[in-house]
C-alpha cells in the first residue's frame, strides 16, 4: 500500500514538476529525485521526459546522463555508473512476470550499468543484468544477460561484437582520471 501511494504521490510531482522543466535544469530534476530516496551524484543530466517508476530504486552516479524518452522501470534497484549514459528511448527494466505460475508473480532483479558505458537508443536491458564498464550496447539490442567490460555489443539476443577502444584513452587511463 505504502509504495502505491509513494508512486502516485510521485506521479503528480512528475506531472507538474518534472515533466514540463526546461531541458537544461538537471539540478532541478536531480533535487526532485534526492527528495523521493534516489541517490544522485554531481553534474547528472537527466531530461525532463525521462519515466522513471520508483526513484527510490534509483541510484546515478557523477556525471551520468538520461536522455528523453529513455524508461527507468525500477521495481528493483538500478545502478547508472560515473559517466555512463542512457540515450533516448532506452528501457532499463527491473521487473517482470513469472508466467509459469499462476497468477503470473511480479519476480524482480536489480540492473546495474558499470562506468562509462553507453546503452544507445532504443536498447532494451532485461531484469538482473549488468553491462560492464566501458560497454556499448548498440541502438534496438535487447540485452538478455551480462555484457562484459570494453566491447561494443549488439543484437537481438545482444551480443559481444568487438573491444570498444577510445582513442587516446585506455580503461586504465580513465579510471586514474576520476
Amino acid at each position: 500500500m505504502r509504495n502505491r501511494l509513494s508512486r502516485a504521490v510521485w506521479g503528480v510531482v512528475v506531472l507538474l514538476f518534472f515533466r514540463y522543466s526546461p531541458k537544461p535544469l538537471h539540478a532541478w530534476r536531480s533535487f526532485l529525485l534526492r527528495i523521493f530516496g534516489a541517490k544522485v551524484g554531481q553534474g547528472v543530466h537527466v531530461y525532463p521526459k525521462v519515466k522513471i517508476w520508483a526513484p527510490w530504486n534509483l541510484e546515478l552516479a557523477d556525471e551520468c546522463g538520461v536522455g528523453n524518452g529513455a524508461n527507468l522501470y525500477s521495481m528493483d534497484k538500478i545502478t547508472i555508473g560515473r559517466r555512463a549514459v542512457i540515450s533516448q528511448g532506452a528501457h532499463l527494466v527491473a521487473g517482470t512476470h513469472d508466467y509459469t505460475k499462476p497468477g503470473f508473480p511480479l519476480v524482480t532483479r536489480p540492473i546495474h550499468i558499470g562506468d562509462h558505458a553507453w546503452i544507445a537508443a532504443e536498447a532494451f536491458v532485461h531484469p538482473g543484468t549488468n553491462i560492464g564498464e566501458g560497454s556499448v550496447v548498440a541502438a534496438r539490442s535487447v540485452v538478455t544477460r551480462d555484457m562484459p567490460t570494453w566491447m561494443v555489443c549488439g543484437g537481438h539476443p545482444c551480443k559481444p561484437i568487438k573491444e570498444r577502444v577510445l582513442e587516446g584513452y585506455t580503461p586504465q587511463v580513465l579510471s586514474v582520471r576520476q
